[in-house]
Order: C-alpha cells, then structure tokens, then sequence
C-alpha cells in the first residue's frame, strides 16, 4: 500500500469517527480499525492512536516552512524555485492544477505563464458575465506537486504521493467551500477517481467533504484545435462561481 492509499484509507476511517487501531493477537499485520466502545478486549494486545493526518491549526505559513528547501523526490534536481502557491488564504474556492512550468519555476508563483493568463482571463470574465464580484486575486491558487517536472512532463506517482501530503495540508488548512481541479493530474490526484478528463469534467466529486468541480487544464485550451473545449471550461467555472459565491 503506498502513501497515498495510506492517507485516504486513514481519511475514511476518521471520516466514520475511528479514532484507534486496534492489533489482534497472532500476527505483526493483524490490525483492525473500530471504535474503541465496540472492540474486544480478549483479542485487543495494543491500541495505537491514528496519526493526524494535518497538525492541529495548521496555517499555509507553517506549511511552506515545514517544506523548507525540499529535497524528498528527484523534482527538487532540476528546479529553480518551489512553487508553493499564491492567493486568498482564507478563499472559499481554490484551483489545483498539475505542476510549475518554467515560467512558474522562475517567478515562484503558480500559473503566471500563458495558461496562467488564460487562467485569470477564465475566472475574471466568467465572474464579470456572471454579475459575480471577484478577481483572480480572491480565490486560491496552488499545485499537485511544487517542483517543475523535467520538460513539463506529467508528473509520476512517487513525486505525487511525496507532494500530496502538501496539497491535503493546503487544503485542509484553507477549508474552501469547493476545488476546481485544472485537468486531469489534478482531478484523480484531488478525488482519486482513474478517469480521464474528458468524461470527468463538469461533474461534482468530492475531496473529504468539499465539493470537486472538474474542468480542463488552461494549457489544453491553448492549443488550437481545441476551441471547443473552451467552451466547456467556460460552463464549468460558471457552475463553481454559482455554487460558492451566489
């Protein structure tokens, strides 16, 4: 089992208001999870607390403290700066996109290339057409993995699951009423589903308890023979702009 399947599995045992494991006699792997009030003594030989999956009033300042200058996967060789993230701590709605391209890698702030402008201009005049009040500024930016992946290839899973304890922390930590994942690293990495993008996007998932909006990655409607796209994206973020601001 790797780290990510560690942490949901945890997630889901918290999420029923399982607080201990519980070992069972005749084997080191033996372990079950249950409310303590509902556990048999005679097969109980040691109780463990489960670990926390964020620390408690944890704040993104201590999150990118605790990142330091990281060197836990092989990202960290190639990269300029971590691109930790940028916007509205406290924003009811937050974007996660894939990981850094060399523009970000430069600057240190995520999508602040093309797709970054694009980004804006989709959250920006989306909102404006919607009679919502709000700019890029207001709402959460942020990434899968902080590192720029060699020759902006799609990161692998090692280097997500080593990032993903980041991202559940971010996101713990900010508790927006919704995430729009961008594409579909972010969209299976946010909600764990395997589908890809195109049969994923304009749907509701869910992270924990927070409803997932899935569109496409802005660096996919760049690209000119995907002019269609764009007005999907387009619905998407109107369905997320009403649902957590209106």
């Amino acid at each position: 089992m790797n780290a990510d399947e560690i942490r949901r599995r945890l997630e889901f045992y918290q999420d029923l208001g399982i607080k201990d494991i519980y070992k069972r006699p005749g084997g080191t792997d033996a372990f079950v999870c249950q409310p303590a009030a509902t556990a048999n003594p005679s097969a109980v030989v040691v109780s463990q607390a489960l670990p926390p999956l964020a620390p408690d009033n944890d704040t993104l300042l201590q999150i990118l403290t605790d990142i330091g200058d990281c060197h836990r996967c092989r990202l960290s060789e190639g990269r300029n700066k971590i691109v930790f993230g940028v916007g509205n701590e406290h924003a009811p709605l937050v974007f996660v996109g894939e990981g850094p391209g060399a523009d970000e890698d430069q600057q240190g702030f995520p999508f602040v290339g093309r797709a970054g402008q694009l980004l804006t201009q989709m959250i920006e005049g989306t909102a404006k057409k919607e009679g919502i009040p709000l700019q890029r500024a207001d709402v959460y930016i942020c990434n899968v993995v902080k590192c720029r992946p060699p020759g902006n290839r799609t990161p692998e899973a090692d280097e997500m699951e080593t990032c993903g304890q980041f991202l559940y922390r971010q996101l713990s930590a900010i508790r927006p009423k919704a995430i729009c994942a961008l594409g579909g690293t972010a969209a299976r990495a946010v909600t764990g589903h395997k589908e890809g993008v195109m049969k994923m996007r304009g749907r509701w998932f869910q992270w924990r308890d927070v409803p997932v909006m899935v569109t496409y990655h802005p660096s996919y409607l760049l690209r000119p023979y995907n002019q269609d796209a764009k007005k999907e994206a387009w619905e998407d973020l109107k369905k997320v702009l009403h649902f957590v601001y209106d």
